[in-house]
Order: structure tokens, then C-alpha cells, then sequence
């Protein structure tokens, strides 16, 4: 059984407290390796890489050939939008979906998120790990520490000046806001990097140094080939499409989904299923989102390589269904619309509970 709604906060707190604390998880993952849905795929993912490599290629083609013109900005938005497929890369590399030893997903995970999309692979390993070892978990997913945008009330009471305006706002402006995450996610690389503790001094220099470059190298490209304000114009739309569609993929995984008060313990199949969203659509919304569509599978297997996970979903609501546990699942655009809705409902928090409109109606007299 699939379900499009959304569990407010005092209804999730109640589902979470009632969630079974011995699970049948070793079960189903017996039914998943005996049906062959972890062994690796890499016809899979030697015709996706070529198809980036080819991609890549035909991008900076277009760029050489069009030279001074503003169509060089569909080649900027076509960029941000390959760029997010080879991170989806490094994200499965970084769990393991793609080859079957730690060291080789690793060294390929560090080329394609360094030195071809130029975001740091030992920050994104740290942070998405705790992410997945408590998703929605209060005080330890970092996915929801606070931020620009925050997703606990108790967050939105602690901003103050721009941050509170903003927060009261955020949903309407979360889209917006995203347009600006390409660059953060350049710049919070950098900053891990150099004041970090994710990987060890060599392993960071080493990244620094490749990310450095990239960027350094990319940004000095554009520029020596595009006029001055074309050139800014190309970085910031192929920043801003990189943002958009790398925030668009992931946050209708988990937003809007239950959060896990701070100090509550479940089961590890209670604790991925009841705060993950799937979104329906089949191969072309598996493609799309990196396969980030099949969220719930992702969480129960996360080195379960991407084309097995419409396969898994089956054994999955089966076995959802069958322990009564709830199984999310609904539309890309309806889930934006969850999404939305969760984080105005928060920033609601952030409103001066003396602020009503009579008392703004009142204040010129």
C-alpha cells in the first residue's frame, strides 16, 4: 500500500514512538541478495559514464563553436545539468552501488566528485554517512542542522533580522534559494578541506589541490574565451541550473517526511521506511534523479546498484505492507508541493507571535 500524505508533526512524533523496536529487516534482505538485486551492474554503469564522457564532450564542442554568442548560455545550463549526473555518480560510487571493492569506488568516486565536478568526495562521504546512519534525526543528520533553511520549529525560533525574514518565507523561496547551492557546495568543499577533520592531512591536500584546479582552470577557460559579462553570465547559470537540479533531486527524499525527536531509538527498518520518500515514475524518473526516485531501497540498501532498485521496490511495499508498516511513495510535482508546504509550516515558527495583521493595520494610528 503507497501513500501520498504527509504526517504532521505531533501525528509523526506518535507513528515513531509506536515503531516496532525488533525488526524483520534481516528477512527481507535475504529475499533481496537471494534475487540477486546486489550484485553489481557494470554494463550499467559503463554505457551511463560514456554517456556523460560523450556529453561533456559535445558540451565544451558547442562552447569552442558558438565562441561570442548568448547562446553559450543554453551550453551553461546544459553543463549544470551534466555535472549533476556525473555527482550522481560519485554519490553511488561513494556507497559502493558501482564496483565491488571500497578502493575502487573510492578512486573513482575521488575523480568524478574532484577533479570533473569540483566537490570535496571525503566531505560528501562524511556527511552523507551520518545522513544515512539517521535520516531526519534530530541533532544527528546533518541534513537538517540549521541553516538558510530549517526544518525543525525549535530552528526557526533561533533565527534573527535577514535569516528570521527569510525563514518565515522559506518554502515560497526554497527553489529560489537553490539557485544559489551550486556555489555553496564550491565553496563549503573548499572550506572542509582547510579547516576539516573528514579525512586525513594528505587525503585533504590532495583533494584541495584537485579541486583547486578545476575550478581555477574551468572558470580561467570561460573567461579568456567569453566576452566579461558573458563569461559571468555562463558561471552563474551553469551554477545556478548545477544548484536547482541538485536540490530538486534530493529533497524530496526526506523533506516534509517525520523527523525523529532528538534521543529516540528505532529499529534500522523502521527508522529508513518511515522518514524516506519514493517518487513514482519509472526508468525516465530513475534516469532524471540518479536513481534517487527509489529513496526507501536506497536507505535498506544503499550499496544496491541503481537499475536493481525498481525491483527491490517491489519486495519492499510487499514486505512494508505485510508488517503494517507505512510505504511512501507519490509524484515528482506533488512532492514539491509536500515539500513546500512542510517548510512554510515551520517558518511559521519564526513569526513574532504578537505580529497579527490587526496589530500591523494599527501601527499608523
Amino acid at each position: 500500500m503507497t501513500t501520498a500524505t504527509v504526517v504532521d508533526g505531533s501525528a509523526a512524533a506518535a507513528r515513531l514512538s509506536d515503531a516496532p523496536h525488533t525488526s524483520s529487516y534481516s528477512a527481507l534482505s535475504r529475499t533481496v541478495r537471494e534475487a540477486g538485486l546486489l550484485r553489481r551492474a557494470y554494463g550499467y554503469y559503463l554505457r551511463t559514464g560514456a554517456l556523460l564522457v560523450v556529453a561533456l564532450a559535445g558540451a565544451a564542442s558547442g562552447f569552442v563553436l558558438l565562441g561570442d554568442s548568448w547562446l553559450q548560455l543554453l551550453v551553461a545550463g546544459a553543463l549544470g545539468l551534466i555535472l549533476t549526473q556525473f555527482a550522481f555518480l560519485a554519490h553511488e560510487a561513494a556507497h559502493r552501488q558501482v564496483f565491488a571493492t571500497g578502493p575502487v569506488n573510492d578512486r573513482v568516486g575521488r575523480i568524478v566528485a574532484n577533479a570533473v565536478v569540483g566537490i570535496s568526495y571525503s566531505w560528501w562521504m562524511s556527511k552523507h554517512t551520518r545522513h544515512h546512519a539517521n535520516p531526519n534525526h534530530v541533532g544527528k543528520d546533518p541534513d537538517v542542522a540549521n541553516d538558510t533553511i530549517v526544518f525543525t520549529e525549535e530552528g526557526a525560533r533561533e533565527h534573527r533580522g535577514l535569516l528570521a525574514l527569510i525563514t518565515r518565507y522559506q518554502g515560497w523561496l526554497f527553489f529560489p534559494l537553490l539557485t544559489l547551492e551550486g556555489l555553496n557546495l564550491h565553496l563549503t568543499s573548499v572550506r572542509s578541506l582547510l579547516h576539516g577533520t573528514d579525512a586525513d592531512r594528505g587525503e585533504r591536500v590532495r583533494e584541495l589541490v584537485t579541486i583547486g584546479l578545476r575550478l581555477v582552470l574551468a572558470t580561467a577557460v570561460v573567461f579568456w574565451w567569453l566576452p566579461l559579462g558573458m563569461a559571468f553570465a555562463f558561471l552563474g547559470v551553469q551554477l545556478a541550473v548545477f544548484g536547482v537540479y541538485m536540490g530538486a533531486s534530493f529533497a524530496p527524499n526526506h523533506k516534509g517526511m517525520p523527523m525523529v525527536p532528538e534521543g529516540s531509538r528505532l529499529d534500522f527498518l523502521s527508522k529508513q521506511v518511515l522518514t524516506s520518500r519514493n517518487i513514482r515514475g519509472g526508468a525516465w524518473t530513475s534516469a532524471l534523479m540518479g536513481g534517487l526516485n527509489h529513496q526507501v531501497e536506497h536507505h535498506l540498501f544503499p550499496s544496491m546498484p541503481r537499475p536493481h532498485l525498481a525491483r527491490a521496490r517491489l519486495l519492499v511495499r510487499e514486505h512494508c505492507a505485510a508488517h503494517g508498516l507505512p510505504y511512501t511513495e507519490t509524484g515528482l510535482v506533488r512532492s514539491y508541493a509536500i515539500v513546500v508546504g512542510y517548510l512554510n509550516r515551520v517558518g511559521l515558527a519564526a513569526r513574532d507571535p504578537f505580529d497579527c495583521p490587526l496589530r500591523r493595520s494599527m501601527r499608523g494610528y
